[in-house]
């Protein structure tokens, strides 16, 4: 089987009933795109994997257990068999047109388009800490990004290598593909409010692990190896 143009990755803990709704609107969004889809199963309880629509297009990952969103992300990409990735929510609220727009950027040249939220469809509680956290986080591991908590973005195969698996990752995604070399770009998304089910990661459980993480991949990347071999 001939790998795909796209691969797209769907990290999903207990969406049920986002699911099929989810699949409808990818495969109207990839119309006209050689496509997969890779949805990441990250240990939910509730009935997320039946509600899987079968379609040779689709393949279902499913973990044992709980893992997070970070390792349901790294697990997805490293299956991925497309020359583009992308990376998607599975909770409705990132939109599936934006995801040509994406592609655009790299064919445009860039190795890592990031989506921003212009209009985010949060609560001001979070809107306001979110904001704050992506002030800081840009300025310390210097990846210039405005909206790193935006799942939606598109990177080449290549970038995959420059990521570290670790609980957070997903969090610090542009900083180790720009720390690797890559060319990044951002462009402003739509962003929707959730319908069904709730928010998997509070404010509570992500601030004080977000700030080790930042201290811990600012190390990462001043110890990064830097050579060429000559021509």
């Amino acid at each position: 089987m001939s790998a795909p143009a796209v691969s797209v990755v769907v990290p999903l803990y207990n969406e049920e009933e986002n699911v099929p709704i989810l699949q409808g609107e990818l495969t109207a969004a990839l119309n006209g795109i050689d496509y997969e889809i890779i949805l990441v199963d990250d240990g939910s309880s509730d009935a997320t994997a039946s509600r899987v629509t079968p379609d040779a297009r689709v393949r279902l990952l499913q973990f044992e257990r709980n893992a997070g969103q970070s390792a349901a992300m790294y697990a997805g990409l490293h299956a991925a068999r497309g020359a583009i990735a992308v990376l998607i929510d599975g909770d409705l609220q990132n939109d599936p047109r934006d995801i040509p727009r994406l592609i655009a950027g790299i064919e445009e040249g860039a190795d890592l388009v990031c989506g921003y939220r212009a209009q985010r469809k949060d609560t001001a509680v979070k809107r306001i800490t979110s904001r704050v956290a992506n002030f800081v986080r840009s300025r310390f591991t210097k990846d210039g990004v405005r909206d790193t908590g935006c799942t939606l973005k598109a990177m080449r195969r290549e970038c995959i290598g420059a990521l570290v698996p670790f609980k957070g990752m997903h969090r610090f995604i542009p900083a180790l593909v720009k720390g690797a070399g890559y060319r990044l770009t951002e462009v402003p998304v739509n962003h929707r409010p959730r319908k069904f089910g709730e928010s998997k990661y509070g404010l509570g459980n992500r601030a004080v692990r977000a700030t080790i993480d930042m201290f811990g991949v600012r190390w990462l990347l001043s110890r990064q190896l830097n050579y060429r071999e000559r021509d």
